[in-house]
């Protein structure tokens, strides 16, 4: 299966369903279903911004967030150049549906630009993957 390396805490603003534009410098003709990997590399100013946006909303957010694993799936609809989302700075945006978070993170080494993870991975992960609501319930 597809999956793409993200800095926290964007991967799981993606999986939890609050950012629906990845914004990257290069296109693919790929479409369908992608795993979100959570990077090893964390913006600690946009998660503390995450952590009081999800307290003044009720929720929580975890701090540190997980990093070095899969943290749940989209699919990738289409590739933009132009987007009225507030995620979109370009030059490409991949626009991101149906997000899916998981219960329990993978752990799986990331790589650069989309690569592959075998089925076999994930396949617990998926069949129990929750669709996106809050950032905690």
């Amino acid at each position: 299966m597809k999956a793409i390396s993200i800095h926290q805490p964007w991967a799981d603003l993606i999986v939890f369903g609050h950012k629906d534009i990845e914004n990257r410098s290069w296109t693919t003709r790929y479409r369908g279903r992608m795993l979100i990997h959570a990077g090893l590399t964390v913006d600690r100013d946009a998660v503390l911004d995450v952590r009081d946006w999800a307290r003044e909303n009720g929720g929580d957010y975890d701090d540190p967030p997980y990093t070095g694993g899969l943290v749940g799936f989209v699919t990738l609809a289409d590739v933009v150049t132009a987007s009225s989302s507030e995620w979109f700075n370009g030059p490409y945006g991949w626009v991101l549906a149906e997000p899916h978070y998981f219960e329990e993170p993978v752990p799986y080494r990331g790589r650069l630009g989309l690569f592959e993870v075998p089925d076999e991975m994930v396949t617990a992960a998926i069949a129990s993957a929750r669709p996106a609501g809050a950032l905690a319930d």
